[in-house]
Parts: C-alpha cells; structure tokens; sequence
C-alpha cells in the first residue's frame, strides 16, 4: 500500500511528464511555424512581395524557434548577412538552453 508521501511523488511525475509533452508539442508547433515563415519570406524576397516582418521573425527565435529557423535561414541562405539574425538567434539558443537548465 503507497503512502501518502509516496502518492504525492507518484502524482507529481506524472505531471512533471505532461507538462514535458505540453512544452514539447508548444515548442514544435512554434518552431514549425518559424520555419514557415522563414521560408515564405525567402520565396516572397524573390517574387518581390510583400515580407515577413523581420521583428516577428525575430519574435518566434526568441519564444522557441531560434534552432530550426537558424539551420533553415543557413541551408536556404536567408539573412545569412543579417547580423541581427546570425548573432541574435545562437544567442536566443543559449537563452533557451540556459531557460531549460535552470527549470529542470
């Protein structure tokens, strides 16, 4: 029979795994999302469209998409001249690992 101390535990690590999977599904869909975006803005630069602004771009590297949009703006060469951009997200990275390592 589980104590009262013990069913507390169980019930707190069970938790802890579904807000893992809430996080896990908020940081795919906004990573997704960034990549959209990035790509968009690259097709709509060469059709001469309207853009992404470059501050919601920004916005979406900063709430947890800076690794994916990175690794698609170097593979499609997409403000790869953009200091902003080439400092900005590695240092939104290291802002979110940093972020992850003191929560857990």
């Amino acid at each position: 029979m589980l104590s009262n101390f013990d069913k507390i535990i169980k019930k707190n690590r069970y938790e802890v795994k579904m807000n893992v999977k809430v996080i896990l599904i908020i940081w795919a869909a906004v990573s997704f999302i960034g990549v959209i975006l990035t790509a968009y803005d690259k097709k709509a630069a060469s059709l001469h469209r309207s853009r992404i602004r470059e501050s919601t771009l920004m916005l979406f590297g900063l709430i947890g998409g800076a690794l994916p949009m990175y690794i698609v703006m170097r593979k499609i060469r997409h403000k790869t001249l953009h200091k902003k951009f080439m400092i900005g997200l590695p240092l939104f990275m290291i802002l979110q690992i940093a972020a992850i390592i003191f929560i857990y």
